[in-house]
């Protein structure tokens, strides 16, 4: 009898990105962004409208059917995340490592919820990033992403009376959208 192996992990990245191509003003070496940003998800290949938050310690990003297991003696998890612009219809299920657990306090919520915490490359304009998102149901809130103080800390700025004040390259662009102007 063979032992059971898990199949091999897909490990995806952002593709390389023309020097020419996609928008990221800076100042002082920083990235400047408005309070709404497209957000390239290399894991999913998508693009989503992404609410910048810097009163959020981590990041977020909409899941459902989270499930942990153990691969290779370490902590992993299941988990799903919309395709944009199909009202919900169509997910892709992602698997990666587990970062670390957080004690989540709202102000709204009378208790703490306790969420598993992931790594994922994602890029905004041309800047490319690597970062902690929590999972979580953001079905009731209006942007599937949200940006916090792990990503824009020593690498952006906020500019809060600009929306979309970065521009993805053509080559992430042509992925699944949310929004309008997508």
């Amino acid at each position: 009898v063979e032992k059971p192996s898990c199949p091999p992990v897909v490990q995806r990245s952002c593709p390389p990105v023309p020097k020419d191509t996609g928008r990221a003003d800076r100042l002082k070496g920083k990235v400047v962004v408005g309070e709404v940003e497209k957000l390239y998800l290399a894991d999913a290949e998508t693009v989503y409208t992404a609410r910048v938050d810097s009163g959020a310690e981590t990041s977020s990003i909409h899941t459902r059917n989270v499930k942990r297991f153990e691969r290779d003696g370490g902590n992993w998890v299941r988990f799903e995340v919309p395709v944009p612009g199909t009202s919900g219809e169509e997910w892709v299920t992602l698997e990666k490592e587990v970062s670390r657990r957080v004690k989540i306090i709202q102000s709204a919520a009378d208790e703490a919820e306790r969420r598993v915490v992931v790594e994922l490359q994602f890029a905004i304009g041309n800047h490319e990033q690597v970062a902690e998102f929590t999972l979580a149901d953001r079905t009731n809130l209006t942007y599937e992403v949200l940006i916090g103080r792990n990503v824009l800390r020593d690498v952006m700025l906020i500019d809060v009376g600009k929306e979309f004040a970065t521009e993805l390259p053509k080559s992430y662009r042509n992925k699944t959208q949310t929004g309008d102007d997508a």
